[in-house]
């Protein structure tokens, strides 16, 4: 596994994971598997960890190096989205409009020479939440959503449900966010403000899991509570404790796959009992790959249908 203190020439086509516990990810078996399946020759895939809310000269160092080699094909970066482009961003000789808009990437390409940003979580993360749970669902149901945590997830959803979601019908009630920390919140507010949302959102500052527990337990019936933080994946923890009680009739949604995954744990403790309809991030997984993979190699791949489905069977299978 490569390091950012260990950027070698690559000598062959390479495509970059850029997060923090790489190694662990089903990725790099999966990608080799999805490689030769869709014919992408004679490449292969390398991690890059850094610390979480690294150096920004941590960063710049990470995407100077894929810039400048000329085997390095871009790659996938999770975790690090906002911090790398707050320290890169004269680095990119073109960012897409999401990651104008959000203020992270992604996903990094090159197209002839030039350096490219996205910001992909918007598309993967509508895809994602459609896969299991329709868009008619809110209507029907009255409920709302709380993302438990203000980073570049929470804030590519609200996104999408803004932009590509203008039926108000077809959204959460509410969209409660909560965020341990006061400067997330505000550029989230902001960012909304922007872009001109007409989303119902109430913003929550919740320093202790306690504070999550609070506003958790008083969502109305059917609503949906989000895992959008990094806790249970790339750092310990869960950002409620087992004293929160999710929505009778509702749905549990954590966003990673992998891990000590203890908010997923804490929704399944309840699913009977609580009626909950119980979600991994093994299909955001699927998503925010392919797109990435599409971007990078410059491929039509489908987001549904006969080819994606092959793709989701052969990645379980290497999971």
């Amino acid at each position: 596994m490569t390091t950012e203190l260990d950027l070698k020439p690559a000598e062959r086509p390479t495509f970059y994971f850029i997060g923090v516990t790489t190694k662990q990810s089903s990725i790099m078996k999966v990608f080799p598997a999805w490689a030769e399946h869709l014919g992408l020759g004679d490449c292969t895939i390398r991690g890059v960890d850094c610390r979480w809310h690294d150096e920004p000269s941590v960063y710049r160092r990470v995407t100077e190096f894929i810039k400048h080699d000329p085997n390095s094909l871009g790659g996938l970066v999770t975790t690090h989205k906002i911090d790398l482009l707050r320290a890169c961003r004269d680095l990119f000789d073109e960012l897409d409009p999401y990651a104008e808009l959000l203020g992270e990437i992604s996903c990094i390409s090159k197209r002839n020479g030039r350096l490219i940003g996205h910001a992909k979580d918007p598309i993967t993360s509508g895809l994602s939440l459609e896969a299991f749970c329709p868009a008619s669902y809110w209507a029907e149901s009255g409920a709302d959503m709380c993302l438990l945590g203000a980073g570049g997830s929470s804030l590519a959803l609200t996104a999408y449900l803004a932009k590509n979601q203008p039926d108000t019908q077809r959204r959460p009630a509410t969209i409660y966010v909560t965020n341990r920390s006061v400067p997330r919140l505000e550029e989230m507010q902001r960012i909304h403000k922007e872009m001109g949302s007409d989303l119902n959102i109430e913003y929550s500052h919740c320093a202790r899991p306690e504070d999550n527990d609070a506003v958790v337990n008083a969502l109305k019936p059917g609503s949906m509570v989000v895992n959008a933080t990094g806790l249970g994946k790339d750092a310990p923890g869960s950002p409620i404790t087992d004293a929160a009680r999710f929505p009778q009739g509702g749905l549990a949604w954590e966003f990673n796959y992998r891990g000590e995954l203890v908010f997923l744990d804490q929704a399944n403790s309840q699913k009977e009992a609580r009626n909950l309809t119980v979600e991994d991030g093994w299909v955001y997984f699927i998503h925010g790959w392919t797109r990435v993979i599409a971007e990078v190699f410059n491929l039509d791949i489908p987001t549904e249908g006969p080819a994606f489905e092959t793709l989701s069977q052969i990645a379980a299978g290497a999971r």
